[in-house]
């Protein structure tokens, strides 16, 4: 095993662990495992306190589109700095946040004209939960209050969002504070029996569904998915048939579908939205993440005109009462504009393409190495599990990786790669041949 230490300033280290509590950390790991003080960041690359180099390959939790210290993003957030950094959105508007609003709606050829704005991607799934059963409540049938999800979807790590997520470890110290939901079967290829094709394992996994919301629809607010690939519990993907059958089974049983496409949406699978490749209009879209191109916190819940009517009303009752201080916030919306304005110029959808097919190419390699299965890939994600006995194997593989110019984070034993979208071919080949001098130096 490789004896690589993270670099580090004592100085940023001691002060950091004194200060900070860090999210999903146990903070006792870090008297031996030092912090990784990053200073600056260019392109795919994060620099640290030392000015080493790494290719972010994770695009820092999933947010970074198109490059650290992207020129053009950066220019609209000082543009939006001289004007309006914020203002509240009850009661006021502002450019930004009506400019957006229509272009995402364009997006969506109309289908979802109304945005509800929050600042993180937890905070969107609570709006849909609640905005969900609330257009029950106001048209009459309060008794549909239970929500329905994947096996293995994450959600976010409120109370509510947790309710309907299936990841364990963040769910089972806090199940007395959440409401139940339903679990059904994940449509991930990697659940199918021997030879069953991913279309055929996820219509079996659809029909299950079905199953269930035809005993309990009365009772059933809504649905809510990850659409193509569900993220924290290892990078699962499957078929869009899914997406495909859970829209017409939603509709038989009047029972709204939530698209949670925080972590997909903006080209990471490969289309615009995950739910493009079904053809297919959710009631709600949760956005989040890379909508900013990761540089500042926001996310929306789009809905359609019917959700909207539903709340659009005379009875102060009936008015959806949520609201986040930087709901909508100027500086935010601006640089969810000039992220949209690079799709817009730079033709991102196509391009990702040709990287796709390149890196695909490149890291055949991986696909073929005697530690690895399940090698797979959609749009701008890749991931493989490695077969391994080592029960700190995502730690060891991290601090290895930081040798070798990489900053990879693996879920349990998946590895994954979902890079910016700005990463060139030279860096597709870096991120490769480390994981491979990674994977060869592994005591497995």
């Amino acid at each position: 095993m490789s004896n690589t230490k993270t670099p580090t300033s004592p100085t940023l280290q001691s002060r950091s662990l004194k200060a900070i509590w860090h999210p999903c950390t146990q903070m006792k790991q870090h008297e031996t495992q030092p912090l990784l003080p990053i200073t600056r960041g260019k392109g795919v690359w994060l620099y640290d306190s030392d000015d080493n180099g790494y290719i972010d390959g994770i695009s820092s939790w999933w947010t970074n589109l198109f490059g650290h210290t992207n020129p053009q993003i950066n220019a609209a957030i000082r543009d939006q700095l001289e004007k309006l950094e914020h203002t509240m959105l009850a009661g006021y508007t502002h450019g930004p946040v009506i400019e957006l609003s229509e272009r995402l709606n364009k997006l969506l050829s109309g289908t979802l004209g109304h945005c509800f704005y929050a600042s993180d991607g937890a905070s969107a799934v609570e709006i849909s939960l609640k905005m969900s059963y609330h257009y029950w409540h106001n048209c009459n049938q309060s008794q549909k209050n239970k929500f329905v999800c994947l096996q293995n979807d994450y959600h976010g790590e409120t109370l509510g969002a947790l309710s309907v997520t299936d990841v364990a470890i963040f769910k089972e110290v806090y199940a007395p504070l959440l409401r139940p939901s339903t679990c059904v079967p994940t449509p991930d290829w990697r659940y199918a029996e021997a030879g069953e094709p991913p279309e055929d394992y996820a219509l079996r996994a659809a029909a299950a569904l079905e199953k269930h919301l035809q005993a309990h629809h009365a009772e059933t607010a809504a649905l809510i998915i990850e659409p193509l690939i569900q993220g924290a519990m290892g990078m699962g993907m499957y078929h869009p048939v899914y997406i495909k059958r859970a829209r017409e089974i939603c509709d038989q049983y009047h029972v709204h579908l939530i698209a949670d496409e925080i972590a997909v949406g903006f080209g990471r699978s490969g289309t615009m939205f995950a739910c493009e490749q079904a053809d297919i209009t959710p009631d709600f879209l949760c956005l989040s993440k890379g909508i900013s191109g990761g540089y500042l916190p926001l996310s929306v819940v789009m809905s359609s005109d019917k959700i909207f009517d539903a709340f659009y009303d005379d009875r102060t009752s009936h008015t959806f009462f949520h609201s986040h201080t930087h709901t909508g916030n100027a500086l935010a919306c601006r640089a969810a504009l000039a992220t949209l304005d690079i799709f817009e110029q730079d033709n991102v959808i196509e391009t990702n393409r040709a990287k796709t097919n390149y890196l695909n190419q490149v890291a055949q390699p991986i696909s073929d190495h005697p530690k690895v299965k399940d090698f797979r890939n959609c749009g701008m994600i890749w991931a493989f599990e490695v077969e391994t006995k080592d029960h700190n194997f995502a730690n060891n593989f991290f601090q290895i990786g930081l040798s070798h110019k990489l900053l990879l984070r693996p879920l349990g034993n998946t590895v994954y790669f979902m890079p910016p979208y700005v990463i060139n071919e030279e860096e597709m080949d870096l991120l490769v041949n480390g994981t491979l001098h990674i994977l060869n130096s592994l005591d497995t």
